[in-house]
């Protein structure tokens, strides 16, 4: 058995690593305060995340129903792709103004309202819209004071952008 085996088989593989001797003085000093570092980083970022008040950059925002509008509408948020199902309060006139759009505000369950900004020139009108008529959505949010816009609710003629739609009357409008 050569030295080096005999004295791993003597002291073990880490006998190197715990011998201050055979160490130089910084490794020992990072071996001794990197678990203390990273136990304070894992808590400061624990924190941050636990304390009621979800930090920004951690905050996954809800995808799905009244709650997902509610979210970013709070965070005031854009561009973020929501579903949910809400009431028509108001018919507007079409903007054409560009691209044509058909915009009626919908009031949700959680008592906002949205402008939904429906593109007639991707996707087929909403015939016979009226208000107390409910309509589904999947579309993009952007925010505004007012409780923002849903648009995008139409498919992507260049399949790069997720599919919006609308659903009304037992019909997909997409």
């Amino acid at each position: 058995m050569g030295a080096r085996a005999h004295f791993f088989a003597k002291f073990g593989r880490n006998a190197l690593l715990s011998d201050p001797i055979l160490v130089p003085e910084g490794e020992m000093l990072m071996k001794k305060y990197v678990p203390l570092i990273l136990v304070i980083a894992a808590l400061y970022v624990g924190l941050g995340k636990f304390n009621g008040t979800p930090t920004p950059d951690f905050q996954t925002p809800a995808t799905s129903g009244h709650e997902a509008v509610a979210s970013a509408f709070r965070a005031q948020r854009s561009g973020v792709q929501v579903k949910g199902e809400g009431i028509v309060t108001k018919i507007l006139r079409d903007d054409d103004d560009g691209s044509r759009h058909q915009r009626f505000i919908l009031s949700l369950g959680s008592g906002q309202t949205l402008l939904v900004a429906h593109n007639i020139d991707l996707a087929p009108r909403l015939t016979g819209l009226k208000a107390g008529d409910t309509v589904a959505f999947n579309g993009v949010y952007e925010w505004n004071s007012k409780g923002g816009v849903i648009h995008w609710t139409h498919h992507d003629p260049r399949g790069q952008h997720e599919p919006g739609w609308l659903k009304y009357d037992g019909q997909t409008f997409q």
